[in-house]
C-alpha cells in the first residue's frame, strides 16, 4: 500500500478519533474507506454508536477538543449537536458520524456506501502501522543504497595513498605529523654536556 504523506496524516486523524470513541464507549465503531471514485471530496467515513443523547454529544465533544489540542485540526462544519440523535462532524477528508442505534440501524449508512471497505478501528491501526514500517524500510533501504558508495570511494582513496599515509589514515590529524621539540630544550641540553 502506498500511502502519501497527506493521507497518513489523515489517517493518524482518523485513528485517533476512533480512540476517543473507544475510550467515550462508542458502540460498534467502524471505518469506512471511501472509494475514490465515489466519494467526492472525503476519503473516509468514522461511524459510532452512543446509548443516549448525552454519551452522543460526549463523544463529539470530546473528539473534536482531542483533534484541535492535539494536531491543531477543526472541523469545516458540525452538524445535529443540538437534539444529539446523529452529530456529524466534517474535516473535509474525512466524517465522523455519531449516532443513537437506534438511528444508525434506521439510517444505515454503512448499507448505502457500498463500495466502501469497513474497517475496525484495530484493523485501521494495523494498516497504518505497515504502511508506515514500509515507508521507513524504503527510506533506510534509500540511505545505504548512498552509504555503500561512499564507502567504497574511501577504500579507493586509501588504496591510493603511500604506505606511510596509510599508516596514519585511521588517526587524527594530531597524529599524523612529528611531533616536533621547541629549540630551547635543546640548548638546553647541549649547555649541561659542556
Amino acid at each position: 500500500m502506498n500511502i502519501s504523506t497527506a493521507q497518513k496524516q489523515t489517517r493518524i486523524l482518523v485513528q485517533a478519533a476512533a480512540a476517543v470513541c473507544d475510550e467515550k464507549k462508542g458502540q460498534n465503531t467502524r471505518i469506512l474507506e471511501l472509494d475514490p471514485v465515489d466519494s467526492g471530496l472525503s476519503d473516509f467515513f468514522l461511524v459510532t454508536s452512543a446509548a443516549n443523547e448525552r454519551q452522543a454529544i460526549a463523544i463529539a465533544d470530546e473528539i473534536e477538543l482531542r483533534l484541535k489540542h492535539s494536531f491543531g485540526v477543526y472541523p469545516n462544519s458540525v452538524e445535529g449537536r443540538r437534539n444529539g440523535e446523529w452529530i456529524l462532524l466534517d474535516y473535509v477528508d474525512f466524517v465522523i458520524h455519531v449516532f443513537l442505534a437506534e438511528r444508525r440501524a434506521f439510517y444505515d449508512i454503512e448499507r448505502l456506501r457500498k463500495s466502501a471497505r469497513p474497517l475496525t478501528p484495530d484493523e485501521f491501526d494495523a494498516e497504518l502501522k505497515a504502511a508506515l514500517a514500509e515507508k521507513t524500510r524504503a527510506v533506510r533501504q534509500r540511505k545505504a543504497a548512498k552509504a555503500k558508495p561512499a564507502a567504497a570511494r574511501r577504500k579507493q582513496a586509501t588504496k591510493k595513498l603511500p604506505a606511510a599515509a596509510k599508516r596514519g589514515a585511521g588517526k587524527t590529524s594530531a597524529n599524523k605529523f612529528p611531533v616536533r621539540r621547541p629549540k630551547a630544550k635543546k640548548t638546553a641540553k647541549r649547555a649541561a654536556k659542556k
